[in-house]
């Protein structure tokens, strides 16, 4: 079984924290914990979706995808956040640990809808040049809105990284399951304080 928090007292050893996989479902925080994380730890970050999204959308073929990833997470440390199936084993190959942000349904929907407000009226660039569409606030297919998106996705990825955390190719893997904004800054404050190691203790720890 993949290690995971041992009830209040952390993880049982003390490994540090070096090559990290942050993933969640679409509108849990991923990209701005992963950024602040990797601040913190004096670590690059890598955000997937700036990757594999080219400009006017277009997806990378999957071939170049995962060459860059490959080479990314060769390095000694890193924080990547993303969830892409194409490129997960190559991160957690590398990867001695992965955050995965699980906050409620309510305040994932709740981020999700003005963070795609925001973006939409601002005009903000994503990445190479890419805005968010309008539609993403008004359709319902899932495939061309985030927010349907979000929504339709949550139970599947609650239950791909349950399942994944109980998968003994992961043993290799400290996961850590974040439920809370409280637990995600006590986090950050312990890696800008003296770094993160299997230590750290899980939520109410």
């Amino acid at each position: 079984m993949a290690r995971a928090w041992a009830g209040r007292g952390g993880f049982a050893d003390n490994d540090p924290v070096l090559r990290v996989s942050v993933v969640g479902n679409s509108g849990s925080g991923k990209t701005t914990f992963a950024s602040e994380l990797g601040r913190r730890l004096g670590a690059p970050h890598l955000e997937l979706d700036s990757v594999f999204h080219q400009a006017d959308w277009e997806p990378l073929p999957a071939g170049e995808f995962r060459e860059r990833v490959a080479a990314f997470t060769a390095g000694d440390r890193w924080v990547v956040d993303g969830n892409y199936s194409k490129v997960l084993d190559l991160v957690w190959q590398r990867a001695d640990t992965v955050i995965w942000l699980d906050p409620p349904r309510h305040r994932v929907m709740r981020r999700i809808v003005w963070r795609t407000l925001r973006r939409v009226f601002s005009r903000a660039e994503l990445w190479n040049g890419n805005r968010e569409p309008w539609g993403n606030l008004f359709r319902l297919d899932p495939e061309q809105s985030v927010i349907a998106w979000a929504w339709t996705r949550y139970k599947i990825v609650r239950e791909r990284y349950t399942q994944a955390q109980a998968d003994e190719a992961n043993a290799h893997l400290n996961f850590v399951r974040i439920r809370s904004d409280r637990h995600a800054q006590a986090l950050l404050n312990r890696a800008g304080a003296e770094g993160l190691s299997g230590s750290v203790r899980p939520e109410g720890g």
